[in-house]
């Protein structure tokens, strides 16, 4: 009784003709390929951030012992309708929701004209100094920069002490909305300039170009 077995080279050119049909298959079909490379890192977000969230939804429909202070696992709407039916919580979701509109509309209009500068105009050593510029105060903590700005804002700190060196009067800005605003668009900044830069630095000149040719203004091209 023989057995016959199969030469390694016959194994190997089998094992790679596999591969050769997988790899045929996914290049023939970019969805796929686009499925296998994104199904991942959305797993994990959907694990773990989106689950995250729907727990800490959940718990929003429980309740606390007024006597105990533990949470209570007993579903009410208690919750909401004390936020939307007590002025100081109505005003906190205002006052958020409009600073957080008021930074984005800031960094927005500052990050393109320097994201526009360091990716049409700027040389290479130029824009080198502006992405280190940029880059460095994101080594930085977030707490040791907040604090940063706290000794500026502070009463008698750096602001005011400058500001009354040269008769202009203290500001006392600190714990304003006004130095929330300054923190926040300080902190964000440097998130929208690095987006802006990255798409303005993928359009072609051609298009520029094109769009200077067929009699577009400068705002329209913008635009």
């Amino acid at each position: 009784m023989s057995v016959t077995v199969a030469p390694p080279r016959a194994e190997k050119r089998e094992r790679g003709g596999v591969w050769s049909r997988v790899s045929a298959a996914l290049w023939r079909r970019p969805w796929a390929r686009a499925t296998l490379l994104l199904t991942p890192p959305l797993a994990w977000f959907l694990l773990i951030y989106l689950a995250a969230l729907v727990v800490l939804l959940i718990t929003a429909f429980w309740q606390i012992n007024p006597f105990t202070t533990n949470i209570e696992r007993v579903w009410t709407l208690t919750n909401f309708q004390t936020i939307f039916s007590s002025p100081a919580y109505r005003g906190i979701i205002v006052r958020t929701v409009a600073m957080a509109a008021a930074v984005t509309v800031t960094d927005a209009v500052v990050a393109f004209p320097f994201a526009y500068y360091m990716a049409r105009v700027a040389s290479g050593r130029a824009k080198t100094i502006l992405f280190m510029a940029i880059l460095l105060p994101l080594w930085a903590s977030y707490l040791a920069k907040v604090y940063s700005w706290l000794v500026i804002f502070t009463h008698d700190g750096i602001l005011d002490w400058s500001l009354a060196k040269i008769g202009l009067g203290q500001v006392h800005l600190i714990y304003t909305n006004w130095a929330v605003y300054t923190v926040f668009c300080y902190l964000w900044l440097p998130f929208m300039i690095i987006p802006v830069y990255a798409a303005l630095e993928r359009i072609p000149a051609s298009q520029l170009e094109a769009s200077q040719d067929l009699g577009a203004r400068t705002w329209r091209t913008v635009r």
